[in-house]
Order: C-alpha cells, then sequence, then structure tokens
C-alpha cells in the first residue's frame, strides 16, 4: 500500500463546538470540493460535526483537473447492465487498486482524528460512487469501529476476501438511483447482501428514476443516518 498525505476543503461545525466528523470521499474525476457542498446540508442535521473532503491521490487518468481513487481504465458499465453476472467478476477486478489506496485515508482519518481528539466511534465516512467503494473497502478493516458509512452510488469490492478481512462493522446505508447510468443500482443491492451475510447492520435506498446522483431525499436519509450514529 501507498500513503499519499491527503488535504481538501473543511467545513468547521456550525455550532462552534466540534464533537463527530464526516469524511466526505468523493467520486471518480472529481475533487474535494465537489463532495463539500453537502457540508451545510448535512449540518441542519449535525450541528456539531465538522467536514473533511479531501482530494483522492492520483491525478484522474480522463479528466485533466479531476482526481481519482484508483485507475478505472477497464471498468464498463455498459457491459456490467448486458449481463448481470459478471459484476462480480468486474468488481473484484477493480479491488486490487481499491486496497492499495486504503492507506492514504487511514492515514487521513487519524490525523483528523487526533486533531479533534476524538475517537473512531465519533467519525462517519460518506461516499460517491468511487469514493463509496473506497469507504467500503476501508470501513471493515480498520480496527476501531467507525461510527457509519453512507455510500451513494457505489458498489462493494472484492467481496470474496471480505469475510476473512472484516476487523471490525459500522452500520451501513446505502442510497441509489434507480436509473443510475454509471454505476448500474445492482451493484448496491449486491453490496447489501454481502455485508448483511457478512453480519453488518445494512440498510438500502433505492431512488426512482434517478441517475447517477445525489437528490434531496437521499440527503435527508444521509442526515438521519448520521444524526443517529453520531449522537
Amino acid at each position: 500500500m501507498s500513503q499519499i498525505t491527503l488535504e481538501g476543503p473543511v467545513v468547521p461545525a456550525a455550532s462552534g463546538n466540534t464533537k463527530s466528523i464526516v469524511v466526505l470521499l468523493h467520486g471518480y474525476g472529481a475533487d474535494g470540493n465537489d463532495l463539500i457542498g453537502l457540508a451545510p446540508e448535512l449540518a441542519k442535521f449535525l450541528p456539531d460535526t465538522v467536514f473533511y473532503s479531501p482530494n483522492a491521490p492520483h491525478p484522474c487518468e480522463m479528466s485533466p483537473f479531476g482526481r481519482q481513487w484508483f485507475s478505472l481504465a477497464s471498468y464498463d458499465p455498459e457491459f456490467l447492465r448486458r449481463d448481470a453476472k459478471t459484476m462480480p467478476t468486474a468488481l473484484k477486478a477493480l479491488a486490487r487498486g481499491a486496497r492499495e489506496n486504503t492507506a492514504s485515508i487511514a492515514g487521513f482519518v487519524a490525523d483528523v482524528l487526533a486533531t479533534h481528539q476524538l475517537d473512531a466511534s465519533k467519525l462517519a465516512l460518506v461516499g460517491f460512487s468511487q469514493g463509496t467503494m473506497m469507504a467500503l473497502q476501508f470501513g471493515p478493516r480498520h480496527p476501531d469501529k467507525l461510527a457509519g458509512i453512507v455510500g451513494f452510488s457505489g458498489a462493494l469490492l472484492g467481496t470474496d476476501t471480505l469475510a476473512a478481512e472484516i476487523v471490525s462493522r459500522p452500520p451501513v446505508t446505502l442510497i441509489h438511483g434507480s436509473a443510475d447510468p454509471v454505476v448500474p443500482v445492482q451493484a448496491s443491492h449486491m453490496a447489501k447482501t454481502v455485508l448483511a451475510e457478512n453480519g453488518f447492520d445494512v440498510s438500502l435506498y433505492e431512488r426512482p428514476g434517478l441517475p447517477h446522483g445525489i437528490d434531496g431525499e437521499g440527503l435527508v436519509i444521509a442526515g438521519n443516518f448520521l444524526k443517529h450514529h453520531l449522537s
């Protein structure tokens, strides 16, 4: 694993009194500025929470300005939709990239917990797309149980190795648009099944007609989940 020090935008706790932390993990080709815009909406549920949105460690191979957590050069959502049985194999192929880059998230999480003198039970991850893949790779393998994981429009990679590598089981909520053309919603259904089989408290909310994105109702679901697990 290679560890690169991450940095990105921060929104302080609205109350001025930091009691918890949310780390936002952006999608492929974006950067930390993309998801930090969620902070004001989530702060309505979490006034005592500071929001961090680090930039992924690598320049995006497909965009001159964006960042990536790992390469998606071999990813083909059309192929997955044509034959859903190929999805586990395709996601397994991406797992190596996620695995190799969790050290950077581990370092970032350790730093922000130390900064605020809080433990892992007061930190939640919110991911979108590739950021969800990273959150679901990192969270169950972190020795200290996180408060929770919210995964928008993502997938669980490396399902074949998960059972042997679990060291903690944070609660998970998955939110995914039914019309997602980038990561088929079946990916979240598969993630829910595998996580539940491995003893996780996991829920899935499918947003009817939503493409690859986050809608207002999804934010409310996320806000209530985070409020419950961070309070």
